[in-house]
């Protein structure tokens, strides 16, 4: 990291990322969202993603999607541009052009090939984002009621994203976006697997 063990724009991305969600909490959970992006960062540090501007944009990639922020306000922000394209390649369009939400398959279609083309540090970025999801269903479907009824789509819906997410993200011979998939892999099996067992 260019400013040694403290990085600076990881601390503005962290400080921006804690004000945008600090009135979300999780799906399923009582736990404040910022606790998310935080740990995919962990996550993508500890897979060998070091760079503290692959950090920052991981502890920045819901809040353009999921708060009023906009890549126009990390630019004025001055985010470096790899920041804001990280962040762009992550970010899913929920809303059209009149503000109403845009259904389900369509925008996950969408990002799925939006994805597949982004560079190595954006997928790295997806997988870690898809692995803490996962990791955190699997925990919550043991200590949540009605755990499924949080979600827009079915449990099977549900897979079939991750499935082809994690497909879409692991290209090229890069080990350590191998270790990412796989272990999403890893998880997603046992997810289907308590879906079974359910059904």
């Amino acid at each position: 990291m260019e400013d040694g063990l403290f990085s600076f724009v990881l601390e503005k991305a962290l400080r921006l990322a804690a004000v945008k969600h600090r009135d979300q909490l999780r799906k399923a959970s009582e736990l404040p969202y910022f606790y998310h992006p935080a740990a995919v960062a962990v996550i993508l540090a500890r897979a060998g993603f070091g760079d503290e501007r692959v950090l920052a944009a991981a502890v920045l990639h819901d809040v353009v999607e999921d708060t009023d922020c906009t890549l126009a306000e990390l630019e004025r922000e001055r985010f470096p541009p790899d920041i804001i394209a990280f962040v762009a390649a992550h970010t899913e369009q929920k809303l059209d052009g009149a503000g109403n939400k845009r259904p389900w398959k369509v925008r996950k279609d969408e990002h799925l090939e939006h994805v597949a083309a982004a560079p190595l540090e954006a997928r790295a970025m997806v997988l870690a984002d898809k692995l803490h999801n996962l990791g955190t269903m699997l925990y919550d479907l043991e200590h949540t009621p009605g755990f499924w009824s949080h979600f827009n789509a079915s449990p099977e819906y549900v897979v079939w994203y991750h499935q082809q997410m994690i497909e879409k993200c692991d290209q090229g011979d890069d080990p350590r976006l191998k270790v990412l998939a796989d272990e999403c892999r890893s998880l997603l099996a046992q997810l289907q697997s308590r879906i079974d067992a359910a059904s």
